[in-house]
């Protein structure tokens, strides 16, 4: 019985290090959001979620995400942002309103997976419908068990996490939202 946890453990780790290989083969695998503490490097996972990632990968090459905010960021679960219409710190933030935008490009269809919400897991945030994801994307400080299979992973966390967990936190009274938050300062695909 031990001989084969050993061997399901050694095949896990094997499978995460081929996936990382992949996402350095492919450039466009690839995503870095330069935060104020260093780069956060992001595998993308077109084999999991294909709308979601091309998806991201447009509004990155597009400059889009560059300079939004982290609006809602909840100690022990999770630091949301991504909301290109009223969430770009520098061109029509707006705090009423951020968290409740997207990116003009209509929602996508829902992509679940049996990918596990953990720690570095990057998943789309969406509302109560399934098929409402847009541009808004959130990391995983820990693990979620709540949100498996109910919301799309599209990538995860392969450097730099010790930055996602210096972003700041928002108020737990009012659902994580954030005050003179953070930023994503610029978000680059295959680079």
């Amino acid at each position: 019985m031990q001989l084969l946890k050993s061997l399901a453990a050694a095949a896990v780790i094997a499978l995460g290090l081929l996936a990382h290989a992949n996402a350095q083969s492919d450039p466009n695998n690839t995503m870095t959001i330069t935060l104020k503490d260093g780069d956060v490097v992001i595998e993308l996972l077109p084999d999991v979620a294909p709308g979601h990632v091309a998806r991201i990968r447009e509004l990155a090459n597009a400059g889009a995400y560059d300079n939004v905010a982290f609006h809602r960021v909840i100690e022990g679960f999770m630091a949301q942002t991504g909301d290109v219409q009223f969430g770009d710190m520098e061109e029509g933030y707006n705090p009423n309103r951020v968290g409740t935008g997207g990116s003009g490009n209509g929602n996508l269809k829902a992509e679940f997976s049996d990918v596990p919400y953990e720690r570095g897991v990057v998943g789309m945030a969406r509302s109560s419908n399934p098929d409402s994801a847009n541009s808004q994307f959130f990391i995983m400080f820990d693990r979620s068990p709540n949100l498996d299979g109910a919301y799309t992973v599209f990538g995860r966390v392969v450097e730099g996490m010790e930055h996602v967990d210096g972003i700041k936190r928002g108020n737990m009274a009012a659902n994580g939202a954030v005050e003179d938050p953070d930023r994503m300062i610029k978000v680059r695909v295959g680079q």
